[in-house]
């Protein structure tokens, strides 16, 4: 990807555009090199979670990243990741197969994209309203040493990590630590025990990171961050939807339970997947009955 170097903006710590959360970190970049829209985290901005793993990822892994992409991306959060061969990549394809956006962060200077399999994947996230970003500048090349280095913006930018197919080399280790020492959240996607691509993963868990085996595990353990979200309607109820206008939150969490289960569910079930209270989850589900929007049948409530 050819690019003009009047292109590339340049944004300083000492700057009010410098995000928040990577400013947090012990240490910040003194500037940061960026190609697209950064997508900062003000009050009324998008929260961002980092998707890192092994560049040998197996078919599954890759899998598993983009989908856990897509549906954050779904949700309207911003996918971090490295731009990578493997995990990485498959993280900013299911953001961008979710219509969202993703920021890659790179270990060298952004007039040449590295790896150079990725160019096109580059250009994609820029066209989709995402960003390329680096703190290293023009001409730098891609050095060892720099994409550990880099891996301390990819956790810092983000709320939170998960982490999808560690060696036990794996740089996402690395990430995976420096996410823990900012104090944000690390989520792990267990695998096979004696497969290599787990072993750093499992080792995290055993060292404290929260297991998880869902987008559902993180969404709840990250509720009161992603609480004011907006999940997305299926075309099943939209025309229902046209004239109605959510009271609550919890109206759209439930109403989003539904849409994922696909079937009846009682109000043990409803309390089981949203952790809401039998109250507030009775007044919520009595409000969508009386619009039409789910009814109640033998085997429960449903849309």
């Amino acid at each position: 990807m050819k690019l003009k170097e009047q292109e590339i903006k340049t944004i300083s710590q000492n700057s009010g555009d410098f995000p928040f959360l990577l400013k947090e970190i012990p240490n910040p970049p003194s500037k940061i090199f960026i190609l697209g829209n950064l997508l900062n985290n003000s009050s009324n901005d998008k929260q961002k979670i980092a998707i890192v793993g092994t560049r040998k990822a197996t078919i599954e892994g890759r899998l598993i990243a983009k989908k856990i992409a897509q549906r954050l991306a779904e949700l309207d959060i911003v996918v971090v990741s490295g731009l990578a061969m493997g995990i990485d990549t498959a993280a900013h394809e299911g953001a961008l197969a979710g219509n969202g956006k993703t920021i890659a962060v790179l270990a060298c200077g952004l007039n040449i994209i590295y790896p150079r399999q990725n160019e096109n994947l580059a250009k994609r996230i820029i066209d989709s309203g995402g960003a390329i970003i680096s703190e290293y500048p023009i001409g730098a090349p891609a050095m060892p040493h720099q994409f550990l280095e880099r891996n301390r913006i990819v956790s810092g930018l983000s709320i939170a990590t998960i982490v999808i197919e560690a060696p036990i080399d794996s740089g996402a280790l690395v990430t995976a630590r420096l996410a823990a020492e900012q104090g944000r959240e690390v989520f792990i996607f267990p695998g096979p025990i004696n497969h290599p691509n787990y072993r750093g993963s499992h080792k995290l868990i055993r060292d404290g990171a929260r297991l998880v085996a869902s987008i559902e595990d993180i969404l709840e353990d990250l509720q009161l961050q992603i609480s004011n979200f907006q999940f997305p309607i299926s075309k099943q109820i939209s025309n229902k939807l046209q004239n109605f206008k959510f009271q609550t939150n919890e109206e759209k969490i439930i109403l989003k339970i539904f849409q994922d289960s696909g079937q009846p569910l009682n109000i043990d079930k409803i309390v089981s997947l949203t952790k809401l209270e039998p109250q507030i989850i009775n007044q919520a589900i009595a409000t969508l009955i009386i619009q039409g929007i789910i009814k109640e049948t033998e085997k429960g409530y449903a849309i």
